[in-house]
């Protein structure tokens, strides 16, 4: 229901809307505004009006009024003074311009009204034409009524079209003949609009600053994206409108908040180019610049830390980028020096458009400086509070450095326990001194699932196809306690084994880990079958935590079946040998990536004291130096070097069991020849490897986008002195192709090799993941 009423004195008036009957009402009370002598308007005072229909109690009247379909008027007070109100019309007026009625002017006025009956009769044979036979009366008085019956009754029309009337045909004899839709001609498809983009007056502000004003507008701009076409001059001038709207906040971004935009729309100047030209044109006006800046915070230690991380002058140009970059500095630069809880509030800019020129103001809330203190964790747990500190690279009492929090998350999210896990800073009130309060770091967790199926497959000449899969529990013994099965199937080797890994054994990115494998080893140098136990401890790199110093040290056993050449038979014969050695590793890398580096270099050394136990005990060290290095000449284009360098010192070539000495050629070694194919052969053909080897390669390697080749040339030779010789280097050259993913490089490489001997391919393949050093 709505209601209007006005409750002015001197009238009230009201509307309802009500539901019933869909009525509205509408009653307009005048009471003693009309003279009483108005012979136009004789009606009973207010207060007999008022009197006739009493008002309902308020609380129910509407409905009332509503059920009633009525509106009562409410009574005057009886001594209510209203004001006395001329008439608009003067009775003497009113009646001199009404015209008497005079029943003698005019005779029709004193004669009976025709009944309805009478008058639908005559309005019938006036609208029919029709007329009675001459000298005949028409029948029951009506033409139209010509057979004298009272009651007329329609008939059907006609049937003039036999179709009409003839039987359908069976169904399966009917016949459908398809709508054909004519296609416009080809002057009816749309008007195709073509326009150019004219920008006159922005190279006046692209002259103050280093940004590229013009490349901004038209990353984003409307009708650069339309390409000069649009469907009509509406949509040109749609764009338009919206890139005047651009125009104005890529100035606004660099300091001009009064530029002048203006548009039209223009003829082509160009009569070979028919279409229109829309126009820009700025002006660019003042760029505004801060006139003072203001940080409301409270001290801090030391007290210009917020001043030395907010670079902003008073004096230079009121940027965005600028203005952004500063409050990001410094609501970095509290929390990594001890202020956990700091917040940067929003900034605001007062502009004089006269001086043009900008205050501005920006709150921060400091919060309370802090130092480590312990931790709590809750969620779907993998491990608990006490394992994570192991995780933490700092201890209790240290001055909260919001890098050290982020290192931890990185090495939580390392152990690949987690689907989604969170650290957060909790106050405690309890105070550590120096005016800092302990901070308490809340780990919330969601486990994730702990096994993991994975698999690979690759290739190389001489080694053949190898596949592998492992299936690991990465939390069967927690804290981060894996167990990995792990098997090989190939033309070369077959294997299984499993193996027991603690990751970050009691000290963070320590592993240890406990093998054994049994497998079967079938390469053109020796056969063998091989059962090995080993066990070890390391710091080694992973692709997700790349680290600069590594290392690994352990002990190993095993037991092996060979074959060997004979030379008192000229054949080869199975030996069995028993090996146990211990072994360390070093390396240090400064690269920027694991599997696909582009700067840096990197060293490892391994060294292997063991001894072979056959007819004998015989004692030997086996070590080894590798050495890489990476340099980008552009962001797609890189040269890689590494050279390789090994000895046996302490035992004759044939004391040592074959899968023991050193060996050269292959994808991981000099490429162009088979696996293990360099060095000393044997009267069958076959290699017998060596005390010594040296290899070097050299890579241009060159990417677009997710793809690369590489052109290589490698170089080695392996030798039965102790000692690398240096002497008749065997060289491989080739075309590799890089299919890059985020687990790393897919790797294809072809190579030939140079002064080919007898016997040796004229290509070989290498196919795996990573690149080859």
């Amino acid at each position: 229901m709505f209601r209007l009423i006005d409750h002015r004195p001197d009238r009230s008036l009201s509307l309802r809307h009500g539901c019933a009957g869909g009525a509205v009402a509408l009653v307009l009370a005048l009471g003693t505004m009309l003279p009483s002598g108005n012979a136009s308007a004789q009606t009973k005072p207010a207060e007999e009006t008022a009197t006739a229909a009493p008002s309902p109690k308020p609380d129910q009247g509407a409905a009332q009024d509503l059920e009633a379909g009525q509106v009562q008027v409410p009574a005057l007070p009886s001594d209510s003074a209203l004001p006395q109100v001329d008439p608009i019309i003067p009775d003497g007026e009113f009646n001199s311009s009404i015209p008497a009625l005079d029943t003698s002017d005019d005779p029709e006025l004193d004669k009976p009204l025709e009944s309805i009956d009478a008058f639908e009769r005559r309005m019938a044979q006036q609208q029919s034409g029709a007329k009675p036979t001459e000298g005949a009366a028409p029948p029951a008085g009506d033409p139209a009524l010509a057979d004298g019956d009272t009651v007329e009754a329609i008939g059907d029309a006609p049937v003039r079209d036999a179709e009409l009337t003839a039987p359908l045909p069976p169904i399966d004899q009917f016949e459908v003949t398809p709508v054909q839709i004519a296609e416009g001609d080809a002057a009816e498809k749309d008007v195709e609009v073509r326009y150019r983009l004219d920008i006159k007056g922005l190279e006046l502000a692209d002259k103050e600053t280093d940004t590229d004003l013009e490349g901004q507008f038209d990353a984003l701009s409307a009708l650069k994206k339309g390409d000069g076409k649009a469907a009509n001059s509406a949509m040109i001038a749609a764009r338009l409108t919206e890139d005047s709207q651009l125009m104005q906040t890529v100035l606004a971004s660099e300091g001009w908040y009064s530029p002048q935009v203006r548009t039209r729309m223009d003829p082509s100047s160009d009569q070979d180019k028919p279409g229109l030209t829309a126009v820009i044109q700025v002006n660019p006006g003042k760029r505004y610049v801060f006139s003072d800046i203001q940080v409301k915070a409270d001290p801090t230690v030391p007290p210009s830390l917020i001043a030395d991380n907010f670079p902003l002058k008073v004096g230079e140009p009121i940027v965005a980028e600028r203005v952004q970059g500063a409050e990001a500095r410094v609501a970095v630069a509290l929390p990594e020096n001890g202020y956990p809880f700091a917040e940067v509030g929003q900034r605001d800019i007062l502009l004089d458009q006269d001086a043009g020129n900008g205050v501005y103001t920006l709150p921060v809330t400091v919060g309370p400086r802090g130092r480590f203190g312990g931790f709590t964790t809750d969620g779907d747990m993998a491990f608990d509070a006490k394992h994570i500190q192991v995780l933490a690279r700092f201890k209790r009492g240290e001055l909260y450095d919001s890098r050290k929090v982020d290192d931890l998350r990185k090495a939580l999210v390392a152990t690949s326990l987690f689907s989604t896990v969170a650290v957060e800073p909790q106050k405690t009130g309890d105070q550590a001194g120096d005016g800092t309060e302990y901070v308490t770091l809340h780990v919330k967790q969601d486990a994730g699932p702990p096994r993991t199926i994975a698999g690979s497959v690759g290739y190389a000449a001489g080694e053949g196809i190898t596949a592998q899969a492992t299936w690991t529990h990465r939390n069967m013994f927690p804290p981060e306690g894996a167990l990995i099965a792990h098997a090989i199937a190939g033309t070369r080797q077959q294997g299984a084994g499993v193996t027991f890994r603690r990751s970050n054994a009691g000290k963070r990115d320590r592993t240890f880990e406990l093998v054994a494998e049994a497998f079967h080893n079938d390469y053109d140098a020796y056969s063998a079958y091989t059962g090995r136990i080993a066990a070890r401890i390391a710091r080694d790199s992973t692709p997700i935590w790349q680290k600069r110093y590594t290392y690994a040290f352990g002990v190993e056993m095993l037991g092996t079946a060979e074959t060997d050449y004979d030379a008192a038979s000229g054949t080869r014969k199975r030996r069995t040998y028993y090996v146990a050695g211990l072994n360390g590793q070093v390396g240090f890398d400064t690269s920027d990536d694991l599997l696909n580096p582009t700067k840096g270099y990197r060293l490892t050394t391994l060294i292997q004291p063991e001894a072979t136990v056959r007819n004998g005990f015989d004692p030997y060290i086996r070590a080894r130096l590798d050495a890489s290095t990476y340099y980008p000449i552009s962001d797609s284009f890189v040269l890689a070097g590494r050279i390789r360098l090994g000895t046996i010192q302490g035992a004759g070539l044939f004391d040592i069991a074959p899968s023991r000495r050193l060996y050269a050629g292959g994808g991981g070694s000099v490429r162009g020849f088979a696996y293990q194919a360099l060095g000393e052969q044997a009267p069958d053909g076959n290699p017998v490897g060596g005390r010594s080897l040296n290899e070097g390669s050299f890579e241009a390697r060159y990417r677009f986008g997710n793809y690369g080749v590489v052109a290589f040339v490698d170089a080695g030779q392996a030798y039965r002195e102790t000692m690398p010789q240096f002497n008749n280097l065997r060289y491989g050259v080739g075309i590799g192709g890089r299919f890059y993913t985020n687990f790393g490089p897919m790797r294809l490489d072809v190579a030939t090799p140079i002064n080919r001997q007898p016997g040796e391919s004229r290509f070989n393949i290498y196919v795996s993941i990573g690149q080859a050093f």
